[in-house]
């Protein structure tokens, strides 16, 4: 069978792709498309700053021309040469097999020499000659300055991609000058048939203009002219076409087509939808035709594949596309305008462009640079161990394996990990929804919603929590809130902090079963009934989930706005990138699409084979090496700003390793303790952004290392970078599995807590008491049974507050000093789908003590024979009796009243 791309071939129609990257090119996933049918390749400004600013692919070879003396504009040269030569490369045969017809890189001119003719030229032919291949273009403006530079260069034999052509006039001036050219060429004895060129025509932007002007007039009333709407980019490609043919079918060139002569082929270029009420595709299905190109960005490209129409209709409805020329004329939008605006417009873009690259290329070149002088790693004398342990995963083939998803690696049984591995290319998978996404983030602003609040729990909530903290909401969308506490208080808080009425409330659940989020719905649904009434309520709710799970069939059943369907093979706190975590974002106004760049990047990075070279696979080797030789604690220390990073990364940790009595216990959120007390069972892993306020946690972080702790610093230049480490912790915990021998992608005692919840629910069903929780030994009884090795582990059934945050942060200081321990901290019911995998499941090292606090006023659940405050107390005493059941040395502490000065109280009982 073939795709909708090789359809197009057979029409004549080449399809190029507007994209590089050096990740994308080494990953092979650039030869994947040309094994598609793609059969070309262009570039410029925007693109190249994109890829080498906003990604890792190139900071070694950027540091390697830096310390060599390269400025920042030698260093740009040098990098894009590259990739057009090894883009170039990769298409080499299909331009053998087109006989020099197809398979062409494009690079372009500096944007700066826009309007010097002589500049050109020379950039030009040093391009040419520096390129070195016979299948590249040289892009040249199509300014009244570019197009004389067209006909030399043609003339010269050099292959050019003349861009920003916007009107028919300059587009009969560029037609004319590479017939020129060609003429020079044949008439000095060279040959016609050897040099190819093509003709950038830019589509989209033509109808974002004409299309705000026909908003205004319409919203003036000339209703006749919504049939206008979106009808002048393609009408103005369309009769183009018809230009070409005729220059090219004409006399003039016959002379030219009889020595070999090519003719210049139209690309239509700008070809990705910016207006979401038109189809992704409109650009690729309406200009399909013999003898032309089509240049697709990613999104564009894989829409098209998955839904395209490859049919020959550039020539289809000529006559239509005549008269909506001539009635925009006619209506006041003068096209000559629009195209001339458009050409400067795209001119000053693209040398804006140029002008940022150089000077983000300049600011990143000092901090590669700087940052090379700094050790990053300091693990004394684990560092064998660790390069032990890459050793060993190198003789095991285990990155090459991982990517390809080999369940092996981890278990001869491939239940919950054939399933589970489509993390690895869920940011590019993600690429094609961002358009869909973000008009649906439009469409919820433009329905006055004020706020988003997000029901999940676990893997549906953390990686949500953690880009609220880091990013939060950009300005004039939505606040984004996140409810995963059955505690009532935590309930009515946020209940009563929200117009229910102007909120859209996302239920996530990958299986659609999670009870916690099914009661917050029920809560919300009765709420927004209540506001807005029950037919219309639906358009508050949307979903996430998996295809077929009852929460999807939910919102079919209850009107949803929108269910977000997720790839059925990523697991819940593997997520993040995913719609789970996407999708609020996108809501939020975050940027989602440097976001996934940023993954994209780390992924790119975390396909080198070896582990030393692999910034997530070392990551993994050396946490499982340490935690072998018994530094188990992984603590995670972060800038200010990135501070709920951890929130994240601990239930990625403890969930995926926390079993089989091992484990790599992450630590989140501790408090700086005395570094003298900071016992041998612990690594510190430092995510430090550049430019926050790290004063204080550099200086504990050098003195815990000096104290002889070992230290793993990672740096992130922006926030954003926060996306690249996603990706980083999730491939280092898949290889941290494969170390330890333990299978990383199912929770057992997880679920075992939850049975233990559902039979205290059923037994007060049946007997119609709420559960109570009664005190179970002290926090004095705990620390008598301390031993080396041991770490307290905070279990507090509370709403979270301020006061009640810094009084955990006290008592977890005072534990530490005094027991010389490590400390974690969980709010339950959250934890449970956390952190309480590794209580239960990894080594018998935890010293659990759980808070509960007594919660007054009670919240119903609709429908449900229980409260909030019956579900909450029922999962504490499920938990506990989970944790006793295991043998786990446990205690419960009971509260009524202020949970702040209560845990102050077991702070002073600890002396």
């Amino acid at each position: 069978m073939t795709n909708s791309l090789q359809e197009l071939q057979k029409l004549g129609q080449s399809v190029w792709f507007d994209n590089i990257r050096r990740g994308f090119i080494k990953s092979g996933e650039l030869q994947r498309l040309i094994d598609l049918g793609v059969s070309g390749l262009t570039s410029n400004p925007s693109i190249f700053e994109k890829a080498i600013t906003g990604s890792a692919d190139y900071d070694d070879a950027l540091l390697d021309l830096a310390l060599d003396g390269s400025g920042a504009t030698e260093i740009f040269e040098s990098l894009a040469i590259e990739d057009i030569q090894d883009a170039a490369d990769l298409l080499r045969p299909v331009y053998d097999r087109a006989g020099g017809a197809d398979g062409f890189a494009s690079i372009e001119v500096s944007p700066l020499l826009a309007h010097d003719t002589a500049g050109t030229i020379s950039e030009a032919r040093r391009l040419h000659a520096a390129l070195q291949r016979p299948n590249v273009m040289i892009k040249v403006p199509a300014t009244p300055a570019g197009i004389p530079a067209i006909r030399v260069l043609i003339g010269e034999g050099i292959n050019v991609n003349v861009t920003l052509i916007f009107s028919l006039d300059a587009y009969s001036q560029v037609r004319k000058a590479y017939i020129a050219g060609l003429e020079d060429l044949a008439g000095a004895g060279g040959d016609p048939s050897a040099v190819s060129s093509v003709a950038s025509f830019f589509v989209s932007r033509v109808d974002g203009n004409v299309d705000a002007q026909l908003e205004r007039l319409i919203a003036d009333g000339r209703s006749d002219l919504e049939p206008l709407m979106g009808k002048a980019a393609i009408a103005n490609a369309k009769i183009a076409y018809q230009d070409f043919k005729r220059e090219f079918g004409g006399d003039r060139f016959a002379a030219l087509r009889s020595k070999g002569g090519r003719v210049q082929r139209p690309l239509w270029a700008s070809t990705s939808t910016k207006n979401p009420e038109y189809s992704d595709v409109m650009y690729v299905d309406s200009l399909a035709g013999p003898d032309t190109v089509n240049t697709l960005p990613d999104a564009t490209l894989y829409a098209f594949l998955e839904h395209g129409n490859p049919e020959d209709s550039i020539e289809r409805g000529i006559d239509d596309a005549v008269r909506a020329m001539e009635a925009l004329e006619d209506a006041g939008i003068s096209m000559a305008s629009v195209t001339d605006k458009l050409l400067a417009d795209g001119v000053k873009s693209f040398a804006d462009s140029f002008e940022t690259l150089i000077a983000n290329i300049e600011d990143k070149r000092a901090k590669l640079v700087a940052r090379q002088l700094m050790p990053a790693v300091a693990l004394g004398d684990a560092a064998a161990d660790a390069s032990a342990r890459a050793a060993e995963l190198d003789a095991a083939d285990a990155v090459r394996r991982i990517w390809q998803r080999d369940h092996t690696l981890w278990s001869d049984d491939p239940t919950e990990i054939a399933d589970r591995l489509g993390w690895l290319t869920a940011a590019a998978d993600m690429r094609a929804r961002i358009p869909d996404l973000r008009a649906f983030a439009d469409e919820v602003r433009g329905a006055g919603y004020e706020n988003v609040a997000l029901l999940g729990m676990g893997g549906s909530s953390l990686g949500p929590e953690a880009l609220r903290q880091t990013l939060g909401s950009a300005d004039g969308y939505p606040r984004l809130h996140v409810l995963d506490s059955t505690m009532p208080a935590a309930v009515r808080a946020l209940t009563d902090a929200l117009d229910c009425a102007k909120t859209l409330f996302i239920v996530s659940s990958k299986s659609g079963t999670t009870i916690e989020s099914n009661a917050f719905y029920k809560h919300f649904r009765a709420r927004v009934e209540h506001a807005v009434g029950a037919d219309a309520a639906g358009a508050n709710f949307a979903a996430v989930t998996d295809a077929g799970t009852p929460l999807d069939e939910l919102a079919k059943r209850d009107g949803f706005r929108r269910a977000f369907l997720n790839p059925p093979d990523i697991g819940g706190r593997f997520s993040v990138q995913s719609y789970f975590g996407l999708a609020p974002a996108a809501l939020a106004g975050m940027d989602i699409a440097a976001l996934l760049d940023r993954v994209q990047a780390m992924a790119d990075a975390c396909a080198a084979p070896s582990v030393a070279d692999n910034p997530g696979a070392w990551l993994g080797a050396a946490l499982a090496a340490l935690a072998q030789r018994g530094a188990d604690k992984a603590t995670i220390a972060a800038s200010p700003s990135i501070a709920g990073f951890g929130l994240w990364a601990e239930q990625l940790l403890a969930e995926s390793t926390g079993k089989n009595g091992k484990g790599i216990i992450p630590v989140a959120g501790e408090p700086h303790c005395d570094p003298a007390r900071v016992g041998n069972d612990r690594v510190f892993v430092y995510l430090r952004l550049d430019g926050d306020d790290n004063a204080d946690t550099d200086a504990y972080i050098d003195a815990v290392q000096a104290a002889g702790a070992p230290v793993i610093r990672l740096a992130l230049r922006d926030k954003l970078d926060i996306g690249g480490e996603f990706f980083r912790w999730e491939f280092a915990t898949a290889v941290a599995g494969v170390a330890l021998g333990i299978h990383p992608f199912d929770q057992p005692n997880v679920q075992q807590a939850k049975d233990f919840t559902s039979r205290v629910l059923s037994e007060c069903a049946a007997t119609g008491d709420a559960p109570r929780a009664e005190p179970v030994g002290s926090i004095s009884d705990l620390a008598a049974q301390a031993r080396p090795g041991d770490y307290l582990a905070i279990a507090a059934f509370a709403r979270q507050t301020p006061d009640l945050d810094a009084a955990l942060a006290r008592l977890r200081r005072r534990a530490a000093g005094k027991l010389g321990v490590a400390t974690t901290l969980g709010y339950g019911p959250r934890y449970l789908h956390s952190t309480g995998q590794m209580h239960k499941g990894g080594p018998n090292s935890a010293l659990c003590l759980q808070i509960v606090q007594a919660d007054g006023a009670d919240v119903p659940i609709p429908g449900e024979p229980f409260t909030f405050g019956a579900l909450a107390a029922a999962q504490a005493k499920g938990d506990f009796d989970a944790l006793t059941a295991l043998g786990r040395r446990a205690a419960r502490v009971c509260v009524d009243g202020d949970a702040a000065a209560a845990v102050d109280t077991l702070t002073a009982e600890l002396g």
